[in-house]
């Protein structure tokens, strides 16, 4: 079996360039380990005149990237159109800043049809194929059109909203359908799913029965599986980073003050203004916390061009003015707030040098950050995860201290909580969220997907999951073992 993952971003593997955003540095070990092959955004347009569309294929680990120049017509309109004006605020919850056009959409089906049309040169008849995210909502129904009857899998990275918040996005009917060519469609959480299967049922008078839907398309299942990190590699690159120099000057600059980081990009989804108005209020409530503690705030631009980014960026700087101008000493910040991104490497030693960390989106898929900085402490002295209850790590790391990032109030009090919480109960919530995240690791998100999509594709071709006779020995995909298992749908992909 070959397999070709697709999403709108890719990355290298460079040890010492900032990341482009947590579905990439997902992926990356997956391809790496895998030998699959993952074709992206190469960042560059392209006219309707060049005839290659791939500006760059080169090796990544025992896999390789393909990078596609998308079409410059249409970027726009996909891109921070329909895709982060429309689907990314719909997703989120935030139908208030929903925006956008026809042409918009036209665009966004364009560049799933270009994209399905530059990806047959990879179609073989053992391949499999991987779709990523929003992006690519409609990717399979493409490639359904250009005769491509391979196994076709999507998972979502971010949530799925309830049916009167995606009812607010254009098309939305058309979109949804056009979901149901893949195989497979893989949720975070169990809520995403079952909000999909809600609207399935209801607006389209769909029959969802023990997780599969029929269409004209055929069945596709619907299940969950909720994304790890590559647990043991993020601690030892903690632990390493910790000589890192940008780490140790860090480190000498508290002088002896308690650390609190948050990680994010700037997104209106990351609820960053009331995480800021929290640790204000915190400074208010408690002032003996004043000069003791400190916040190191991370928030990668993202989306400028975007009306609510811009906003959001410049309210965000302000607010941080704000608390500092308050709280303040000569020589003492509250908030070091710096607008560009890190390294893994150098994230790891951070994460690990603070006492407490942050992660309080309003609404979040997964999050990411939240299990790396749980993996990056130091188990002898571990710090504490503050964690929105409204992020999907939540359902995994419930040792730590839950918020609701709307309870600026209890956000507050939580926070000092942390800052105060005493090393025998560090050690405790730590050990339990570990195993959390040694038993949902990256490469299990990996074989629990490629089996489902495997069986999924073998039902709706009508062979069924009775009629798959497992290997003698594992079927392999670079280093990471496949396996096509007979079995009917297990309560692990709901």
């Amino acid at each position: 079996m070959s397999l070709v993952v697709v999403s709108n971003r890719v990355a290298r593997a460079k040890a010492n360039e900032p990341m482009t955003g947590g579905l990439a540095a997902a992926l990356l070990p997956v391809v790496e380990n895998s030998g699959a092959i993952w074709v992206g955004s190469s960042g560059s347009v392209r006219d309707s005149m060049s005839k290659d569309p791939f500006a760059k294929i080169e090796a990544l680990g025992s896999g390789a990237l393909a990078m596609l120049d998308l079409p410059a017509a249409h970027y726009g309109g996909y891109y921070e159109g329909f895709a982060n004006s429309a689907l990314w605020p719909a997703l989120h919850s935030r139908g208030d800043l929903i925006r956008a056009s026809h042409d918009d959409y036209n665009s966004y089906r364009e560049v799933n049809a270009f994209v399905a049309r530059s990806l047959i040169r990879f179609c073989k008849p053992d391949t499999s194929f991987w779709i990523q995210d929003y992006h690519f909502l409609a990717l399979g129904a493409e490639l359904r059109q250009r005769d491509v009857h391979q196994p076709i899998g999507f998972f979502l990275h971010t949530p799925w909203p309830t049916r009167n918040i995606i009812d607010g996005v254009p098309h939305h009917r058309e979109l949804i359908e056009a979901m149901l060519a893949y195989d497979l469609i893989g949720f975070q959480t169990d809520e995403d799913r079952d909000n999909f299967i809600d609207y399935l049922k209801v607006e389209m008078g769909l029959v969802v029965t023990a997780g599969t839907v029929t269409s004209s398309y055929g069945t596709s299942r619907l299940a969950t599986f909720p994304i790890g990190i590559d647990v043991e590699r993020f601690s030892a690159q903690a632990a390493k980073a910790a000589m890192h120099p940008d780490v140790s000057r860090l480190r000498r600059s508290l002088h002896g003050e308690k650390l609190a980081i948050g990680v994010d990009r700037l997104d209106y989804s990351k609820g960053l203004i009331n995480r800021i108005n929290a640790f204000d209020r915190m400074l208010s409530l408690q002032p003996s916390l004043s000069r003791a503690v400190s916040l190191l705030q991370i928030a990668t631009p993202s989306r400028g061009m975007i009306e609510a980014y811009g906003n959001l960026q410049a309210d965000v700087a302000k607010l941080v003015s704000d608390v500092n101008g308050r709280h303040g000493e000569v020589d003492w910040t509250p908030i070091r707030y710096l607008n560009k991104g890190f390294s893994q490497t150098v994230l790891a030693g951070l994460y690990r040098t603070a006492l407490v960390g942050v992660v309080t989106p309003l609404q979040d898929g997964m999050n990411l950050v939240a299990k790396e900085y749980v993996a990056a402490q130091n188990p002898a002295d571990p710090g504490v995860l503050v964690l929105s209850k409204f992020a999907g790590a939540a359902n995994e790391l419930d040792a730590a201290l839950l918020v609701n990032p709307n309870d600026i109030d209890g956000m507050a009090r939580k926070i000092a909580t942390a800052f105060s919480m005493p090393a025998p109960e560090r050690r405790m919530r730590w050990e339990s969220m570990m195993t959390k995240l040694r038993a949902g690791t990256i490469e299990k998100w990996f074989t629990d997907f490629i089996e489902a999509l495997e069986d999924a594709h073998a039902a709706r071709e009508g062979k069924g999951s009775a009629g798959l006779i497992p290997d003698p020995e594992p079927k392999q995909l670079g280093t990471w073992p496949l396996r096509v298992v007979a079995t009917t749908t297990s309560s692990r992909y709901h």
